[in-house]
């Protein structure tokens, strides 16, 4: 019992230690001792994969019997990490010159290994098999006749590209190691703060007494988090715990309030200001700064959210749904007067970014700054030491998934970029899509929704840029664009059966058949699944300008936004005809057009539309009342 008790407050200790550590070296990178990219890159991977292996043991049924192996893990990391720092410049010569010593080539096989598994414990194993195939393909790929046949590698030469800026140490882990840690650690600070409780107090203030309250307090509550956090399965978990139960109280089915979580919350990876880690690498991939990423995406976003929105609120139409009591609503003001330590830190972040331009490290840095003196001068909820180091520590917690989902998607670019598969799957889909950009559209969406059934977003979006990418651009797409169409389709699979892990977390809170919640998840995020196509085909939704055009541009998103949703759902404020539906289903064709001619003839359609509905059903309920009010006065 003693060594028992001896050993947890070792694990105590060394969880403090290397969380202090790792935010200490993270933000001193951009601050007070920049080192080499290289370098940097090496630090992060080394610390990120015994943070792996520390909170995630081989297994967890018998992990004292297993536990050597899991520090034989972190002592290998952490050897082969020291030694190539330690040995930097010999490291750059030899990689510069594609040689590989014996002693680093040893190095590499290991490292390999333990970034594929790494990935296994945490992410399972699909990235790990793609990852093996990849390699293999390398080595063997001689032997594959036509199109798919290469020169032929050793496995010398593999390894050195591996264990290269190509591979390992290539853009991927360099997006993770220079954005993504410092947003994830702003995301906990935020939330250490008390930012989640002002989020959901806000979200029920705002929409709680509307019919379909929780639902809707679902969605602004899950779009408010997702806007920060980025990551779609820990936005289920969060907001998902409170909302789902609530949901479930007010009369929603067990499996439509999973889907709404799971919907919403999916959502967060492509809402500004803090996306999903995708967008970071899609910055540096597509050579965009992230602040003109976050701006292009913000209408896109906010399109997606409107229609889960108006989706929600169609189905209380139906089942009439009420909202929630007032004794059960916190108070607004109250909310609003504590919410300064939420929204001051969010304001810095977008001032840096978007009037500044500064790099997205230096504005996460400062938005964590204003976190800890908002959280300091906060009366009621101060932020103590204790909630601080809590809020460090969580950061780290949060590392592992994304440094092995980017080292482990480094192996597979590597491999790409060794043996030229990446330029032939490109050419392969221009040649199958017949220089028609719908058809070749659709082929990158099902790739991108299979690739991302059984990869995170990080993975599947990389490995579907390098494979695709150039083949939409090569059919004239704006760089921009293709790479948003492709993050899209790798966010939105968390949601797409069979394997959506957003909508199986989710199901698992709502105690309902996982398939079920993910069939109505993919109704209700409709909108996830157009909107890619629409932003591509007319680049004014991702274009946004103090002009007219896009004046229409939002006017018309709007519209096609409740359109949607009205011709999912079949109603308005009552049932409406197929007629209607039809009709519908022509405004938003109409109105999503780049002519402002027809943008205009499709929102007329649409107040035509809409309007009638509203007066006949404004008629009905007066004619409704005057009918009980003459009976009473009889």
């Amino acid at each position: 019992m003693q060594n028992k008790t001896s050993y947890e407050t070792f694990r105590l200790y060394f969880t403090i230690i290397m969380s202090i550590f790792t935010g200490f070296l993270h933000i001193g990178q951009f601050t007070i001792f920049p080192m080499e990219s290289i370098k940097f890159y090496i630090w992060h991977l080394m610390l990120g994969l015994m943070l792996v292996f520390f909170y995630t043991p081989l297994s967890k049924k018998n992990r004292d019997r297993y536990i050597l192996v899991d520090w034989l893990c972190i002592v290998c990391a952490l050897f082969i990490g020291g030694y190539t720092i330690i040995n930097y410049d010999e490291f750059i010569v030899r990689m510069q010159m594609n040689a590989m010593p014996p002693l680093m080539f040893w190095f590499s096989i290991v490292m390999s290994a333990l970034v594929i598994e790494a990935t296994r414990r945490v992410l399972g194993w699909s990235l790990p098999i793609i990852a093996v195939i990849s390699v293999l393909y390398a080595l063997y790929g001689e032997n594959l006749p036509g199109l798919l046949g290469h020169r032929g590698y050793s496995i010398k030469r593999v390894m050195a590209v591996i264990f290269s800026d190509q591979g390992l140490y290539g853009t991927a882990i360099g997006v993770s190691a220079s954005n993504v840690f410092l947003f994830l650690l702003f995301a906990a600070l935020l939330s250490a703060s008390g930012a989640d409780k002002i989020f959901q107090d806000v979200a029920i203030a705002l929409t709680g007494r509307k019919r379909g309250g929780p639902a809707k307090m679902a969605v602004v509550a899950s779009a408010l988090f997702g806007s920060i956090s980025g990551s779609a399965v820990a936005n289920v978990v969060s907001t998902g715990s409170f909302t789902i139960p609530l949901m479930k109280r007010q009369g929603y089915s067990s499996h439509f309030a999973g889907a709404v979580e799971a919907v919403a919350s999916t959502g967060g990876q492509i809402m500004p200001p803090i996306m999903g880690a995708a967008a970071f690498i899609l910055a540096e991939i597509s050579g965009t700064p992230y602040a003109r990423v976050a701006l292009a995406a913000l209408l896109p976003a906010l399109m997606y959210y409107i229609t889960v929105f108006k989706m929600v609120d169609l189905e209380s139409v139906k089942h009439n749904l009420k909202g929630i009591s007032a004794e059960d609503m916190p108070d607004l003001k109250l909310a609003l007067k504590s919410s300064f330590k939420l929204f001051i830190p969010l304001i810095v972040l977008l001032y840096l970014l978007l009037v500044e331009q500064t790099t997205p490290m230096r504005a996460a840095i400062w938005s964590m700054v204003a976190i800890v003196a908002c959280g300091v001068l906060d009366k009621n909820d101060r932020l103590t030491w204790r909630k601080l180091l809590e809020g460090v520590i969580q950061g780290s917690r949060s590392l592992p998934q994304v440094v092995a989902a980017c080292a482990c998607a480094g192996i597979v670019t590597g491999m790409f970029a060794l043996t030229g598969l990446g330029l032939k799957f490109s050419d392969f889909i221009v040649q199958l899509g017949g220089q028609s950009i719908i058809f070749s559209l659709l082929l990158s969406m099902l790739v991108c929704i299979i690739l991302g059934m059984g990869l995170p977003t990080t993975a599947s979006y990389i490995i579907c840029a390098i494979a695709m990418a150039p083949a939409l651009t090569k059919l004239g797409l704006p760089n921009l664009a293709a790479h948003m169409f492709l993050m899209y389709f790798a966010c939105i699979s968390a949601i797409t059966p069979p394997v959506a892990v957003a909508s199986f977390a989710a199901a698992g809170i709502a105690k309902d058949n996982p398939m079920r919640v993910s069939f109505t998840a993919v109704k209700l995020g409709v909108a996830g699944f157009v909107l890619p196509f629409v932003f591509t085909l007319n680049p004014d939704f991702i274009n946004p300008g103090l002009n007219l055009t896009t004046l229409f541009t939002y006017l018309s998103a709007f519209v096609v936004c409740i359109s949607t949703a009205v011709l999912i759902q079949g109603y308005v404020e009552q049932r409406i005809t197929i007629v209607e539906r039809i009709l519908y289903f022509g405004v938003i064709v109409t109105a999503i057009q780049s002519s402002i001619l027809l943008t205009m003839i499709g929102i007329f359609m649409f107040l035509v539309l809409y309007g009638a509905r509203k007066l006949q059903y404004r008629r009905s309920v007066g004619l409704s009342s005057g009918s009980v009010q003459s009976q009473a006065g009889v």
